[in-house]
């Protein structure tokens, strides 16, 4: 089960109530750097930009190849632990805006984790250290530490063993 705190609204749904969870200021700021990011080659930039700029906790050697999209509103939520990879055209959620309500949950992904391309994860998942995610899959639940997951809805290829 993903770990969300639920934010009930009013009126129109939530995604119109944005700037009033967070600033406009820092959303343009979060974008222009996100993209710098998503094209850069070099990961030594990528990882300070998202460390220094954006406030995510991210190991070492963490690299996050070309066209990762972190979250824009609120990337301060996302830890990744050491030399982990987070493959291409990946995104990385930590809100959902929904008609009713919005959600924020801290994302976090362990160390050696392999996240294939095209992988969306939503807010509130943690993924265990040595897991691995096949690509296009979207994680919607938590992923245990040495697991092989895959597939939307995900499912369990090869079960987490401690070595």
């Amino acid at each position: 089960m993903r770990n969300t705190e639920k934010f009930p609204v009013e009126g129109p749904n939530a995604l119109w109530k944005i700037y009033h969870t967070v600033s406009k200021w820092k959303a343009i700021k979060n974008f222009v750097f996100i993209q710098i990011t998503r094209y850069s080659p070099s990961l030594r930039m990528k990882n300070w930009i998202y460390r220094h700029v954006l406030g995510m906790t991210v190991g070492e050697q963490t690299a996050f190849a070309l066209m990762v999209m972190v979250d824009v509103f609120f990337p301060e939520k996302i830890h990744i632990g050491s030399n982990t990879i987070i493959g291409y055209n990946t995104t990385i959620l930590a809100h959902e805006y929904l008609t009713k309500e919005y959600r924020l949950g801290d994302v976090r992904i362990g160390s050696h984790v392999l996240v294939g391309a095209n992988t969306t994860i939503l807010p509130g998942v943690t993924i265990g250290d040595y897991a691995i995610i096949g690509a296009g899959s979207v994680v919607h639940k938590d992923v245990a530490p040495h697991s092989f997951v895959a597939g939307n809805p995900l499912q369990v290829i090869r079960a987490g063993s401690v070595e």
